[in-house]
């Protein structure tokens, strides 16, 4: 059964929106600003009764104190309420649909449950989180994405997991081939709806949620609320209960700084700072997928070992790539937007926008991969 007619790679479109944070960061405060009133959950992880085995795996990643996100949600998904959870990356979203969705399952083996996601990386890290909370359990994975063969998650698929995560792209072409039935997933999670339709999956997501059993729980996160998130969350959730937990956009522990290039070449301007002391883990924004593949060329030239991610690499290429940068053996890793998506990584110490942003909150996003875990991190945005 055909579920989906095939429509071409939205996401390969060239925009032009841009973000400068020129003024952003010119009107910073001068001065450190006061430390946020620490906030204090009503709940333990013990608190939910949650099955023997996924409390060991629970207490075995050293999970003590609920963040908000966490805190808020597990209830209300443990008690089959549709949530909206609007939350940025590092909330810890995944643990908080991940933990009672396993706790459901594991409890009643005809629960099935869909996650889509926008990018690889970010469904990787999803499956990755799910396989801690659900060692032992009996529950299984298939990972269904982009970049790799396609035969290994229709021989997964057959054998019927719990959890089926993926990217909305290859969970459309498994469906077209008839080995993804709809009907069988009582629960779906939608992470970074904003991103997701931005990349302009909006037909593959109607179309899948449509297929799904109006009898399910649904939930969806999204670090932004457009008309177009508000009108597919109107659209497909069921008086569903909505909580709000921004990361700070002020970012505390980054310090921002424009860099005027003032004629010079940008890659000239880039491969000073990479020369600089204390540059040692470098995270650079770039908005194509051709200017990356020239930057890292150029800056190979320059004597600089780099590795890039962007949406024209295999998905062994990336993943081995974010290895090299996050085991510390390349220090500079390139990134389009696209594929930063899902990008967890300790100790990053600088951000660079070597390409403006689309907007103010892939800019957010971009220099939140620095300054993680209380440690300061410094974001650098070129302009000409």
């Amino acid at each position: 059964m055909k579920y989906f007619n095939r429509q071409p790679n939205r996401s390969s479109q060239h925009r032009v929106r841009t973000f400068d944070p020129t003024v952003l960061v010119k009107n910073q405060p001068q001065t450190p600003p006061a430390a946020p009133v620490a906030y204090v959950p009503k709940n333990s992880f013990s608190d939910f009764n949650f099955h023997p085995t996924l409390q060991n795996n629970i207490k075995a990643r050293n999970f003590t104190t609920l963040t908000p996100i966490q805190d808020q949600t597990i209830p209300l998904l443990l008690a089959g309420k549709d949530v909206v959870g609007i939350a940025s990356t590092g909330t810890g979203k995944t643990a908080a649909f991940l933990t009672p969705l396993i706790q459901k399952a594991i409890i009643d083996r005809t629960q099935k449950v869909l996650i889509l996601a926008p990018t690889r990386e970010l469904a990787v890290q999803i499956e990755q989180e799910f396989k801690s909370f659900a060692k032992n359990s009996g529950l299984f994975s298939a990972l269904c994405i982009g970049g790799v063969n396609i035969r290994g998650q229709i021989y997964n698929l057959r054998y019927q997991p719990g959890f089926v995560i993926g990217t909305p792209g290859r969970i459309r072409d498994l469906a077209n081939q008839g080995v993804i039935n709809f009907s069988v997933f009582n629960n779906v999670v939608l992470d970074e709806v904003d991103r997701i339709l931005d990349m302009g999956f909006v037909r593959e997501i109607t179309q899948i949620l449509t297929a799904l059993p109006k009898n399910r729980q649904s939930a969806f996160f999204s670090a932004t609320v457009t008309p177009e998130v508000t009108r597919v969350m109107n659209g497909f959730l069921i008086s569903p209960v909505t909580i709000s937990v921004r990361a700070n956009s002020t970012l505390p522990n980054i310090s921002q700084e424009i860099v005027k290039a003032n004629g010079k070449p940008k890659t000239d301007v880039l491969h000073d700072l990479l020369r600089r002391p204390g540059f040692d883990k470098v995270l650079v924004f770039g908005r194509t997928k051709h200017g990356l593949e020239k930057l890292a060329s150029d800056l190979g030239k320059r004597g600089f070992p780099v590795v890039a991610i962007h949406g024209n690499k295999s998905q062994s290429q990336r993943q081995h790539s974010l290895e090299l940068f996050k085991t510390n053996r390349i220090k500079v890793l390139l990134a389009t937007d696209v594929a930063s998506r899902g990008l967890d990584i300790d100790n990053v110490t600088h951000v660079i926008n070597f390409d403006l942003p689309e907007s103010f909150e892939d800019y957010v996003h971009r220099i939140g991969r620095t300054g993680r875990a209380n440690k300061r991190g410094s974001a650098l945005t070129l302009v000409p």
